[in-house]
């Protein structure tokens, strides 16, 4: 790809989602725009600039959307899982019984992994949550990807990834060569189209963000953006889960780290702000 075509690609990327593609990332530039544009019927990425740079407000939507739809798979990484079931969950439980209901929001959530995962987890401690009203809420800034997360249809190699062979069983069931998540799991999520960098208040608060993987696409400044934003619609005794190559230090005042917690972090405002984080008493 040309320089200047490059250059015009990560304006347009940096001003509409946040993503920071340096020059070393111009392999995947290709990779996920040669795609766009056969499908387009166009020659290769020169015929799809020169339409880009038409203001083709499609086709920017298009090419954002290929730039920012990222890899996901069930359970990822593990351990957010378990420390949500055996730390996060029993406080939540703890802190909200009076009114017995929570929100969770999984951010940026791509093909709907996570906030599936999220769903599997808590239908198996269902017992511990009889009665209770639960949200969960996955967003993204692709349509398309939203649309594959709404269907909730995985290929053979997207199920062998991360999920557990007894859940798999239990919540899916295969239809041809692919495999479909129980109805019941579905309809525990809901998802929405939104850009990280919008006005995040519509969502309403929350008691438990997952924002992760997601940070390390942005400038500092943006970052900085991003998670005041978050900080925002979180209830004082909320706590936030980051990857584990991202971190608040040197980037929010908003947040802090909570003890013996890797990745999760809770709000730096009132006294209640890291209760959640702490084992139950």
């Amino acid at each position: 790809m040309k320089p200047d075509d490059f250059d015009y690609v990560s304006r347009l990327l940096r001003e509409r989602s946040g993503l920071v593609l340096t020059r070393d990332k111009a392999y995947l530039l290709e990779s996920r725009l040669m795609p766009l544009a056969r499908k387009r019927g166009l020659k290769g990425l020169d015929d799809l600039m020169m339409a880009l740079k038409k203001r083709d407000a499609a086709l920017e939507t298009l090419v954002v959307e290929a730039m920012t739809t990222n890899e996901s798979f069930f359970f990822r990484d593990n351990k957010p899982f378990d420390q949500f079931k055996s730390i996060v969950l029993p406080n939540l439980i703890k802190a909200r019984a009076a009114r017995k209901s929570f929100r969770i929001w999984s951010a940026a959530c791509s093909s709907g992994q996570e906030p599936y995962s999220l769903a599997m987890l808590l239908r198996e401690e269902s017992a511990r949550l009889n009665g209770w009203k639960i949200d969960i809420v996955g967003t993204d800034i692709s349509r398309e990807i939203l649309d594959k997360a709404r269907s909730g249809t995985y290929s053979q190699f997207e199920v062998q990834r991360g999920m557990p062979m007894a859940l798999l069983v239990k919540y899916f069931k295969k239809k041809d060569e692919n495999w479909v998540i129980d109805p019941a799991i579905k309809s525990m999520v809901q998802y929405k189209e939104l850009n990280l960098l919008g006005d995040l208040r519509g969502l309403g608060q929350f008691d438990v963000v997952f924002c992760r993987n997601v940070l390390i696409y942005f400038d500092q400044p943006t970052k900085s953006k991003v998670l005041n934003a978050i900080s925002q619609i979180m209830a004082d005794d909320a706590v936030l889960y980051l990857g584990g190559a991202e971190t608040v230090l040197g980037v929010s005042d908003k947040f802090k780290p909570v003890p013996g917690q890797r990745g999760i972090y809770a709000l730096a405002r009132g006294d209640g702000a890291s209760s959640l984080g702490a084992p139950p008493g």
